[in-house]
């Protein structure tokens, strides 16, 4: 079965899921939608580095999505829930069930309630699915634990830690965590809520409704990192003693226990990237993916793989624990 896609969002992770698609076959590109003049009117394929596809990139996302008529979307424009909501409605008007990788689209019932209901309702009545994923929130930090716990005849805590070599990773995330600021401008920025890991509450909250746990208190804490040596990147350079990246931490408790630990260290030169889980069970269990998931090409897989999954689903605004299992395929 050939799936129509549209991608909606061509910046570095837009093109990233785009790349893919062009590699996979039971995916036919039919639309791309980009806001950047200079993307507007050319081929796809030539935007990529490789032959034209027969897909021009067009600002007019409505007019788009009627003309073809998509299977789904493959949607990354920007973080926030409240900006994207009209593009995502968009969508679900056109009839296409949407794969999005903004952040606080992953679990917002907790955060946006009125949005997530108003937006379940209207893919409902489209019957339709939308869902929000990526690598974090979407899988490393949420998804992949609960995975995990299926081995698990109680589950008393969790704890997963992730350390990202920054350096390793596109411009905007390089900047989106402080690197190359003074400690100062660091908290400044942290004030006004510039410099932050989005979706890190997502992801807590994701983990508790799904073990059934109802948190009693929660805390989301960010602090610089420092860099204790020079660092250039491709995009950045950070002196001995400017900020490296954000140390960020979610917790969760019931009662005065902690039962969620959410531990995120993106810096560049982070000297040992990994993805760690710690389940407080019976039996206990520990993992570590050694060197870590590398955000920007897992980003764009689970994109593409979970092509099957959401034409599978119900309809309605789902996360990734109510699709079927995603895969390769």
């Amino acid at each position: 079965m050939t799936t129509r896609v549209v991608c909606y969002g061509l910046g570095p992770i837009g093109m990233g899921i785009a790349r893919l698609a062009c590699t996979r076959s039971g995916i036919q590109i039919v639309g791309a939608i980009d806001v950047d003049p200079q993307k507007a009117g050319r081929d796809l394929g030539e935007l990529l580095g490789r032959s034209a596809i027969g897909v021009t990139v067009s600002v007019d996302a409505a007019g788009t999505l009627s003309r073809v008529h998509p299977d789904v979307v493959l949607h990354a424009t920007q973080s926030s829930l409240a900006a994207v909501a009209p593009q995502l409605r968009e969508c679900i008007t056109a009839g296409a069930n949407v794969i999005s990788t903004c952040e606080e689209l992953a679990y917002p019932w907790s955060a946006q309630p009125q949005l997530a209901a108003d937006l379940d309702a209207a893919a409902r009545a489209a019957g339709v699915t939308l869902l929000g994923t990526g690598v974090n929130p979407g899988y490393a930090m949420d998804a992949l634990p609960l995975m995990l716990t299926a081995a698990c005849a109680e589950v008393r805590a969790m704890r997963v830690l992730r350390i990202v070599d920054a350096a390793q990773r596109r411009g905007p995330l390089q900047r989106k965590i402080g690197a190359g600021l003074t400690p100062d401008e660091f908290a400044q920025r942290v004030r006004e809520g510039a410099v932050r890991h989005v979706g890190l509450a997502e992801s807590l909250h994701m983990i508790a409704a799904t073990l059934g746990w109802r948190l009693d208190a929660g805390d989301d804490t960010i602090m610089p990192i420092l860099a204790g040596r020079a660092v250039v990147t491709e995009h950045v350079s950070v002196e001995a003693g400017q900020v490296a990246g954000v140390h960020q931490i979610a917790r969760g408790y019931i009662g005065e226990r902690e039962v969620i630990t959410l531990d995120l260290r993106m810096y560049v030169g982070a000297p040992d990237p990994q993805d760690t889980v710690e389940i407080d069970g019976n039996p206990p269990l520990r993992m570590t993916i050694a060197g870590g998931i590398h955000g920007d090409i897992a980003t764009a897989a689970i994109a593409i793989n979970t092509i099957a999954s959401i034409r599978k689903a119900e309809p309605g605004l789902l996360s990734m624990t109510d699709v079927p299992l995603v895969h390769y395929w």
